[in-house]
């Protein structure tokens, strides 16, 4: 049996999808462990017991790490890189030397925005994988702009000299060993970059603890059933957008019911509401099963989640990735796209009235799911990572 150390961002959106893939290789023997700089959110998502060695880096929300809500597009990219992805990678080094050395694994499967996993495990001389749990880079997001592409590859090569080899090559960001895309190109479209090393397994949705109780009982079976979220790390710029989506809502709410996760608490809650539950915190997987459309800020696990249970998109991105994936999902026919910023309670309600009636939306939906569940997801990443450890030995 191998032992596969896991490097992740403390991010949600970055960590579940490589927690069915971890749950299965444990299933299959292995010794599995995580490196994070936020150890009990792995625990959290990945199980109590997960053995998780601690990093230092900045965690979201904490003093310092928390990003101004109001940037956007080159602004925001430039936050991320400079006062994120790059510190966060200096500060995860040590910890993750460490934890190699601890661990000592045969495999490193490193998020693609943990550059600390990959330029360490270059460095150490050990076999890596990323796991790619967003597609943005896959779909020519850098297309027309070279000079901000020839800004990424100066600051990666000047971490690589601060915390990797100084003669490694391979972006950090894309393994030579094996790429693990959580997508498949029916999403990504025509830009999906083909090669022996990468694989595109679809959604990894298999292996997450059970998330939080939920008041099934008031579901209303006669109506249509509207998701409304913006994922875990958006609470603070999401205040306009939730209560727009909740007029529109509301003035659908003969023919809707909406359930509408809240995180930050910008919503007033009226517990005997029926017509839009507000929570600040919903069990999405099993939701979706019965939800005709969902409201999102084009995340890309919510997106891939969505897509798997064949459920069409109303997307509103607001930075990073968000766009690229908001793009895909327009240009794949599985939903629309509106203007976080700036929508109106009109315009959302003439978006979901779209996709819920526009057959075409639905079908590029289902099409997309039967992708989607046809390239494997957990069980197929975990048969390429044994391969990969087979073959490093």
């Amino acid at each position: 049996m191998s032992g596969f150390l896991f490097v992740v961002p403390p991010l949600t959106g970055h960590i579940n999808p490589a927690v069915g893939v971890a749950a299965r290789l444990g299933a299959h023997g292995h010794r599995v462990a995580w490196a994070c700089a936020d150890p009990a959110l792995v625990r959290r998502l990945a199980g109590a017991d997960a053995v998780v060695f601690g990093c230092a880096g900045p965690v979201p929300g904490e003093a310092g790490a928390a990003r101004p809500p109001d940037l956007r597009g080159a602004e925001a990219l430039r936050f991320l890189w400079e006062w994120y992805l790059l510190p966060l990678a200096d500060a995860m080094a040590p910890g993750v030397r460490a934890a190699a050395a601890g661990f000592r694994p045969d495999v490193v499967v490193a998020d693609q925005q943990a550059f600390a996993g990959a330029l360490v495990a270059e460095r150490l001389g050990l076999p890596w994988a990323t796991s790619a749990t967003t597609s943005a880079e896959f779909s020519g997001a850098y297309d027309g702009l070279p000079k901000v592409a020839d800004w990424l590859r100066r600051r990666l090569a000047e971490l690589r000299a601060r915390i990797g080899d100084p003669a490694g090559t391979a972006d950090p960001r894309s393994s030579p060993h094996l790429l693990l895309v959580f997508s498949t190109p029916e999403l990504i479209g025509p830009q999906a970059p083909s090669a022996p090393h990468i694989h595109y397994v679809g959604p990894s949705l298999a292996g997450r603890p059970t998330g939080p109780d939920f008041p099934w009982e008031r579901l209303d079976h006669g109506r249509a059933k509207v998701l409304v979220s913006l994922g875990t790390a958006n609470a603070d710029a999401g205040g306009r957008f939730l209560a727009a989506c909740v007029d529109a809502l509301r003035d659908r709410a003969d023919r809707i019911q909406a359930v509408v996760a809240d995180p930050g608490g910008v919503l007033p809650v009226a517990p005997d509401d029926k017509d839009v539950l507000t929570l600040p915190s919903v069990p999405q997987l099993p939701l979706l099963e019965r939800m005709d459309a969902v409201v999102c800020h084009a995340g890309h696990n919510t997106v891939c989640e969505a897509l798997w249970h064949g459920v069409p998109l109303v997307v509103a991105p607001i930075r990073d990735d968000q766009p690229v994936v908001a793009g895909q999902v327009v240009d794949s026919g599985a939903g629309v796209r509106v203007r976080f910023g700036r929508v109106t309670a009109v315009r959302l309600g003439e978006a979901l009235d779209t996709v819920l009636h526009t057959p075409a939306h639905r079908a590029a939906a289902a099409r997309i799911s039967a992708a989607f569940r046809a390239a494997g997801g957990a069980p197929t990443a975990v048969a390429h990572l044994e391969r990969l450890a087979a073959e490093s030995r």
